[in-house]
């Protein structure tokens, strides 16, 4: 099955989907070996990966690089941020046809301008409405998959405030987009208000210290949310122990012996060491010729 159609079946089933953020493969195989269903590809934590903050400075070709990298890694449905669908209507056609073509089961595109800014930052600026919305129609005509999921994110909330941000997605679901994305509700009532008065499916970006007010994901789904995605946890999780680690290492100027209970293969086996060393087993067969040294050299006196 397609991961796009693994997807809408899930998302199809009672109940909240739930996509912790992956920034790469290890992050990635980890979300699927601890039962989660789908993967998110965090833009914040693809630019971070590579370097940058999320300002807007990655590119489509990065972003679809290393999505492609995630769909490769898991078995489960990967969704992942397209940003502003960098640029216009033609920009956003070759963004789905490019995410799409690389397996991914879904994308968001939100009504930044570009360069955009992570949704929990001040100073966002917004594309005119019905700019967005011919970018969102190009979207759902760009896709040959019908199952493949178009995600219309706002950022509205910030400048012009949730009622405005609610009639963004509500026009956007009557364009054609499958799910409505309001970025960075401020408040509890906020949260629950838009999964009420959206005519269609939700998201909520769980961001922890962001604009969003904390909520338990069962709470967001009994307000009515099919989707959670946390796009951060992992790598700021990660930030924190590398921090540990290392200071660790600097003041006591050995490796941690904490780590000395995994060996490297077991380590390994979480990355798919069983399945080839099965194949290096299938084809190393007692068939294969041996080097005698004595023949090589009578051969090679005659």
């Amino acid at each position: 099955m397609k991961a796009s159609t693994q997807l809408r079946s899930k998302l199809a089933s009672a109940g909240m989907l739930i996509a912790p953020g992956a920034y790469d493969a290890i992050s990635a195989r980890l979300i699927e070996q601890a039962g989660f269903p789908a993967v998110y590809m965090t833009g914040s934590g693809t630019s971070a990966s590579l370097g940058y903050p999320d300002y807007g400075l990655v590119t489509l070709t990065e972003m679809v690089d290393n999505a492609a990298i995630l769909a490769r890694a898991v078995k489960v449905p990967v969704i992942s941020d397209a940003d502003t669908g960098y640029g216009n209507e033609l920009n956003v056609i070759r963004t789905v046809r490019e995410f799409e073509g690389r397996g991914i089961a879904g994308i968001h595109i939100e009504d930044q301008i570009t360069p955009k800014r992570c949704g929990h930052l001040d100073n966002k600026e917004l594309e005119p409405l019905e700019r967005y919305l011919n970018k969102i129609r190009a979207a759902v005509d760009a896709r040959t998959d019908p199952d493949f999921l178009i995600i219309a994110r706002t950022d509205a909330r910030a400048s012009l405030g949730l009622d405005e941000a609610i009639d963004r997605v509500n026009a956007a679901l009557q364009a054609g987009a499958d799910m409505a994305f309001v970025e960075a509700p401020q408040t509890l009532e906020e949260i629950s208000t838009v999964p009420r008065r959206v005519r269609g499916p939700c998201l909520l970006n769980v961001v922890q210290g962001g604009k969003t007010p904390p909520v338990g994901l069962d709470e967001a789904e009994r307000m009515g949310y099919k989707l959670a995605i946390l796009p951060g946890t992992l790598l700021r999780a990660a930030v924190h122990v590398f921090d540990d680690v290392l200071a660790q290492i600097k003041a006591e100027r050995r490796a941690p012996e904490q780590l000395n209970r995994t060996t490297p293969h077991q380590t390994f086996r979480r990355f798919g060491a069983d399945e080839w060393d099965a194949l290096r087993a299938r084809y190393a067969t007692d068939s294969a010729p041996t080097f005698d040294p004595v023949a090589a050299a009578r051969s090679a006196a005659r």
